[in-house]
């Protein structure tokens, strides 16, 4: 089947979606974490193949780490499938409701965006992620994993698609496309595909978009920051720190770069550069920073790297203002960090800092929809379109206008008779 068949039969399995109720949703996402679970093995046998084409290619640890599915991911994986299953259904909720005149009432009701098609990494485990995110929210989708796990791709494809067609979903509500030549190609099918989804670096994202005219919601570079303010507590300030770098430095959401106010550098930074160093951190750091610890020195380039490793740059800075500045100027708009004792500083913080998620005094990586009570995630979108950071099931949705008259006309509405509106709100959602 060539990729506008496939495209086609997407379009005709997102409509028949649209319409599905939430029990045939639910029901189908419990299914894919049963038939995962009981084909845990053969699983893990594929991602083995991965890996060892991994180690054969010599690819980066980080990257390496991100491709292992074992079964502690599987579990983990097939837990969040039934969490996600228990999550309201977002398809059908009321945002506005308004009468426009007696017998003639206005609704702003969400819907499922139509096809979907997502561009993402060497992680198995988003596979599944995108997929029921995808169904429940309505959604037909074309995916392109990384070439890194396409042994464990497709078997995760092969076990959904199986699982989800018992359970009554229509075929081709999901594709793993396999080649770049795929991914070319979709880019083309604006009469098909409603949205894009490219995970990768802004160079990626970037290309994706000057090379289609279907929508594009992107994930770019994770350039994320955690800035030590004066007075910050200096336990709270390790602590966030080394968490925002080290929990897990491979993924977009890991700080990259310290900020810390000159009037707290002397008493922050050596117990900071103890810790780091104790996680086999390189520190890279302004000339100032060395004048307090042991550093590599930085480098321009530094303040613009997504390091995805244990490395970080620490940079000194006068002033809250001189940290936003540095942010927004060098920043990927992801998710910035605040450590303050000062509730006003941190609002300020939040407010003057462009990005998708603005923190205080908590760990970069609480961004995820996972742990934001999204259920999961698409990605996450650092542009300001419709959905911005983590992009769970509300992002999925868009909102279509229904209105239900008794025979009203717009004639009846204009001129010099013209009858009144009442654009009086309603409190009841559409039935």
């Amino acid at each position: 089947m060539d990729l506008i068949q496939i495209g086609r039969q997407a379009k005709q399995a997102a409509l028949a979606l649209a319409s599905l109720g939430s029990q045939a949703k639910d029901a189908a996402i419990v299914a894919m974490a049963q038939a995962l679970e009981s084909r845990g093995p053969e699983i893990m046998a594929a991602n083995q193949l991965d890996l060892e084409a991994a180690d054969r290619r010599h690819l980066a640890p980080p990257l390496v780490k991100r491709l292992k599915f074992d079964a502690a991911k599987i579990r983990e994986t097939c837990a969040g499938l039934r969490a996600l299953a228990g999550l309201p259904d977002p398809v059908g909720r009321t945002l506005r409701a308004m009468e426009l005149d007696r017998g003639l009432e206005l609704y702003q009701v969400t819907c499922p965006i139509g096809v979907v098609g997502v561009i993402f990494e060497s992680r198995p485990d988003a596979l599944v992620q995108i997929a029921s995110l995808c169904l429940k929210s309505g959604n037909a989708t074309l995916l392109k994993g990384g070439s890194e796990a396409a042994a464990t791709n497709g078997m995760l494809a092969d076990i959904i698609t199986a699982a989800t067609r018992s359970a009554g979903i229509p075929d081709g509500w999901m594709t793993l496309l396999e080649t770049r030549q795929d991914v070319a190609a979709m880019l083309t099918l604006d009469d098909l595909i409603d949205l894009i989804i490219p995970r990768g670096s802004n160079a990626f994202v970037r290309h994706i978009m000057e090379n289609t005219h279907i929508p594009v919601m992107g994930h770019a570079d994770g350039i994320c920051h955690v800035f030590v303010d004066r007075n910050a507590d200096i336990d709270m300030a390790v602590r966030v720190c080394v968490d925002s770098k080290c929990q897990y430095p491979a993924v977009c959401n890991a700080a990259e770069t310290f900020l810390v106010h000159s009037a707290a550098a002397a008493g922050v930074l050596p117990p900071l550069a103890a810790a780091l160093a104790g996680r086999g951190v390189e520190i890279r750091g302004c000339g100032r920073t060395a004048g307090h610890i042991q550093v590599v020195p930085a480098t321009e380039a530094d303040w613009r790297t997504e390091y995805l490793d244990l490395i970080v740059s620490i940079r000194i800075v006068d002033s809250l203002q001189e940290a936003v500045a540095h942010i927004n100027h060098y920043g990927s708009g992801h998710t910035d960090v605040i450590v303050t004792p000062d509730g006003e500083r941190a609002r300020h913080f939040m407010d003057a800092v462009d990005s998708a998620d603005v923190f205080a005094n908590c760990s970069s990586r609480f961004a995820d929809g996972f742990r934001f009570g999204l259920g999961a995630e698409v990605g996450i979108s650092t542009h300001k379109i419709h959905a911005r950071g983590p992009v769970g099931l509300e992002g999925m949705t868009i909102y279509k206008w229904r209105l239900i008259g008794s025979g009203q006309v717009v004639a009846d509405y204009s001129g010099p008779d013209a009858r009144p509106f009442t654009h009086r709100l309603l409190e009841k959602p559409y039935r």
